[in-house]
């Protein structure tokens, strides 16, 4: 007998979470998704709401709603540095994006595939996503210098020094070409540890499963049970601290896994 796969699993719970989750992600997309393009659009997106513009809080607000729509109880750890940083974060699933814009405004550096998923894509566009292409050294060097750009205006960048997801098993080897960036800039990095459920025991829930497209993790993860969700903004590292990309890479790398193992 064939066992159910996890999108079977539920059955009547299941099919009750979809009932009312699907009209509250329509009413997310279709109603508040134009009132927050409309809140970056200036001169009310540069007004200021504390220590954020108008656009950042609209952009936090609006994907804490879509991860508290898919069940996301959101649990912050520590306070993500202002101004200009290189957030470096384990990757998981396409959640860790809404979850990391939920705490801070911050331009990704993600794969070019992302750029085409519905809505996912779009909006990543929209929030200052820089595209790369895998596998191609003139697409990594325009990245790279985007991003000098993007930290010497100012401006947070997040990126995944993984490259790729991996099934929610394991923390892979950080790149370290990925943080010349900040050593150039000297703007300091934040390791960021995400961790789905209880002491992270739904990771491979929330990672694609083998073969699994985006739509199938989307729908999959929208009929899920309520669990939490947290973010871990860990102990900054500058540039200054320690020489040389790996070095940063690893100790970037052992305060995630740190994070990730704590109780």
């Amino acid at each position: 007998m064939n066992s159910p796969t996890p999108a079977s699993r539920g059955g009547v719970a299941r099919v009750c979470r979809y009932l009312y989750r699907v009209p509250l992600l329509l009413v997310h997309l279709l109603l508040f998704l134009p009132m927050l393009l409309i809140a970056m659009l200036p001169p009310w997106g540069r007004m200021r709401v504390g220590e954020r513009t108008f656009e950042h809080a609209a952009v936090n607000a609006w994907s804490a709603g879509l991860m508290w729509i898919f069940g996301f109880r959101l649990h912050r750890i520590g306070t993500p540095l202002p101004r200009a940083v290189l957030f470096v974060a384990n990757h998981v699933s396409w959640v860790d994006i809404s979850m990391l814009h939920s705490q801070r405004m911050m331009g990704f550096v993600a794969k070019q595939e992302i750029a085409g998923w519905p809505v996912v894509g779009w909006l990543a566009a929209r929030g200052q996503t820089i595209f790369h292409q895998r596998g191609s050294t003139e697409s990594l060097g325009g990245v790279m210098q985007e991003m000098v750009v993007r930290l010497r205006e100012g401006k947070a960048v997040g990126v995944f020094p993984e490259g790729r997801t991996r099934g929610g098993h394991e923390v892979g080897p950080f790149h370290a070409r990925i943080f010349q960036a900040a050593v150039e800039t000297q703007v300091p990095i934040q390791p960021v540890a995400l961790r789905y459920g209880v002491r992270g025991d739904a990771q491979t829930i929330v990672a694609f499963g083998p073969k699994e497209s985006f739509f199938a993790n989307f729908l999959r993860l929208l009929g899920e049970p309520a669990r939490r969700a947290e973010v871990h903004f860990l102990a900054p590292i500058g540039t200054h601290d320690l020489e040389g990309r790996r070095r940063i890479a690893e100790t970037s790398r052992a305060r995630i896994l740190a994070a990730m193992s704590a109780e």
